[in-house]
């Protein structure tokens, strides 16, 4: 299959790279059975994943390995789980793609991976300390289509 990234796009996402400071764990979870887009977004994240030696990307299928999927709140095939990798600890922070991260959401994808090797939200002290009085789950969900 060809590239999905061209050596421009491949360039700049290194100099985002750079940056990185912490290891991450990239977990895609996809399926052999009736998938559309499970193979284009696993050469995709293998061809981002090979752009810095701070991510490390792990297949799974979703069948197969429906323990870990359900671990991460995994149910969509082609599915992303962007975790903080310490060692051998896998910390999750809630990110989650499903689908194919393209168009805008490849830059939210790409973002996603810096913001969890910096370890740190950006978020203000006070803006961190209303979220600290949250006692009720909330689920948030960011929905994008192509066009």
């Amino acid at each position: 299959m060809p590239e999905l990234l061209n050596e421009q796009t491949r360039e700049e996402i290194r100099q985002v790279f750079k940056n990185l400071k912490e290891p991450v764990r990239i977990l895609f979870f996809g399926t052999q059975e009736q998938c559309d887009y499970c193979s284009e977004t696993r050469q995709l994240v293998e061809e981002v994943s090979a752009l810095s030696d701070k991510l490390n990307l792990t297949v799974h299928d979703i069948q197969v390995d429906d323990l870990l999927a359900h671990k991460f709140n995994v149910d969509r095939v082609p599915s992303l789980v962007v975790a903080s990798l310490d060692g051998q600890q896998v910390s999750d922070h809630g990110i989650r793609f499903s689908g194919i991260p393209s168009g805008q959401e490849f830059s939210a994808f790409i973002n996603a991976l810096a913001l969890v090797s910096g370890r740190d939200s950006g978020l203000s002290q006070q803006t961190r300390a209303f979220l600290k009085n949250i006692d009720t789950p909330i689920l948030l969900q960011v929905f994008a289509t192509p066009t």
